[in-house]
């Protein structure tokens, strides 16, 4: 019996990084989107463990199919095993940089 597929996809959004498991993952018809079908969360239960995995399945509980930004996604993983999903905060210390994008971003300085 073959394993199902599994993929780990972490991108940023509003200065948070968002790490979802999905079945499908691929190239968009839309130019400069990914393409993510299949979103995958922990079996739902009375008791919260993780509320960033409840924030995650409220936001993308009726989605069929998600198109990320390219230059948003920071890694996507094939894995063996789904883990829990959640959103982390980037730290001013984080290696964790966007990609150069060709719009200038208006910073808070510019407000």
């Amino acid at each position: 019996m073959p394993k199902k597929k599994v993929y780990k996809v972490i991108f940023q959004n509003e200065g948070k990084l968002y790490e979802i498991y999905a079945k499908s993952v691929g190239p968009s018809s839309m130019l400069g989107f990914i393409e993510v079908e299949g979103l995958l969360f922990g079996e739902h239960s009375t008791i919260v463990v993780d509320p960033s995995e409840e924030r995650l399945r409220t936001e993308f509980g009726d989605v069929e199919r998600t198109y990320i930004p390219m230059h948003a996604v920071v890694r996507i993983d094939q894995v063996t095993t789904r883990g829990a999903a959640k959103i982390s905060t980037v730290s001013k210390d984080s290696n964790v940089r966007r990609f150069p994008t060709p719009l200038p971003i208006p910073s808070d300085k510019d407000a």
